[in-house]
């Protein structure tokens, strides 16, 4: 029974002083595994962020190129036809949305969408205004129309993708 008491008298304090290591050990590790982690994605935020930024300016140029007065006024060419004009500014939207679909990773689901929107009620409002227009039309008389449309709306879809960029820009700061 003495030498039980003997082995208790060594093995209890060991014991204390293993777990207290262990447990100091521990917090130490989990804190500096904590750090690493901190400082890693700070490091990656340092590259992201202007990425991130660049993107909802091509993102913003895009809505802007493809918004209605900018994109009659710029693609369209004297002695065009109506029809023509429509193939035209389709065909436009279409190109300038393609080349900026890589823009999506960078952005929220919901600005992507936002962004996408726009073009196909772009698309929309140029077909629209075609119709309404008999063969002989002009490019001008297609133009018209179309800026018509976009008057009549409250807030094109286009503008609406620009405020909810730039807010959602703004959040980045």
């Amino acid at each position: 029974m003495e030498d039980f008491l003997d082995i208790l008298k060594y093995t209890i304090p060991s014991g204390v002083v293993f777990a207290t290591a262990y447990f100091v050990l521990r917090a130490f590790l989990q804190n500096g595994t904590q750090k690493k982690l901190l400082e890693l994605k700070l490091s990656n935020q340092n590259v992201i962020t202007p990425v991130r930024l660049q993107a909802y300016e091509r993102v913003i140029l895009l809505l802007e190129r493809i918004s209605p007065s900018s994109l009659v006024l710029r693609v369209a060419r004297p002695g065009m036809s109506a029809a023509e004009l429509q193939a035209v500014l389709v065909q436009t939207v279409r190109d300038e949305f393609e080349h900026n679909l890589s823009q999506q990773i960078y952005m929220s689901a919901t600005a992507w969408d936002m962004t996408r929107n726009a073009k196909e009620e772009m698309i929309k409002i140029i077909n629209l205004a075609s119709a309404r227009l008999n063969d002989e039309a002009t490019a001008a008389d297609l133009g018209s129309v179309i800026l018509e449309l976009a008057m009549a709306k409250d807030k094109l879809p286009v503008n609406m993708a620009i405020d909810y960029i730039k807010k959602e820009a703004r959040q980045l700061y």
